[in-house]
């Protein structure tokens, strides 16, 4: 699956003291998302622990471009845009399902790493056969204009 995409219904526990979504929801809803793409593509988190390597996140980068409120429905969207012998970099893109609004754009600079050793590894042949790389955001757009 190259996007995986998820709907969000925003909850009152996901509001902050602006009576918006706080930002915190985003990094968790971003880890959420990507625990559900790499299980749907057959990397669950068992899956991981049975080979004794998983991921970790060096960055989140996240840019706000509007506020969603309390009872609206988010689209989540997310895919691999990059691997590299270690890591691999996430896209995401946050819209309101209403009106199409964008809301964010986020993305994730994971590392590989052995679950012994905390130690950096390369990422092995058939876990990078898994997911299909998106390197622009294009074929998102058009799934946001749908």
């Amino acid at each position: 699956m190259r996007i995986f995409t998820q709907e969000i219904i925003v909850e009152a526990q996901d509001i902050d003291i602006q009576k918006r979504v706080s930002n915190l929801c985003y990094v968790q809803w971003m880890q959420d998302l990507a625990i559900q793409h790499s299980t749907s593509v057959g990397w669950s988190m068992e899956r991981y622990e049975a080979v004794g390597q998983s991921w970790v996140v060096r960055q989140h980068t996240i840019s706000y471009k509007r506020p969603a409120f309390l009872g609206e429905v988010i689209t989540a969207a997310t895919w691999v845009s990059a691997f590299a012998p270690r890591q691999s970099l996430r896209r995401y893109l946050f819209w309101r399902g209403a009106d199409k609004t964008l809301l964010a754009e986020a993305e994730t600079n994971w590392v590989y790493i052995d679950l012994k050793s905390g130690r950096p590894i390369r990422l092995p042949d058939e876990l990078r056969a898994a997911f299909e790389t998106v390197e622009d955001n294009s074929e998102v757009l058009r799934l946001l204009r749908k």
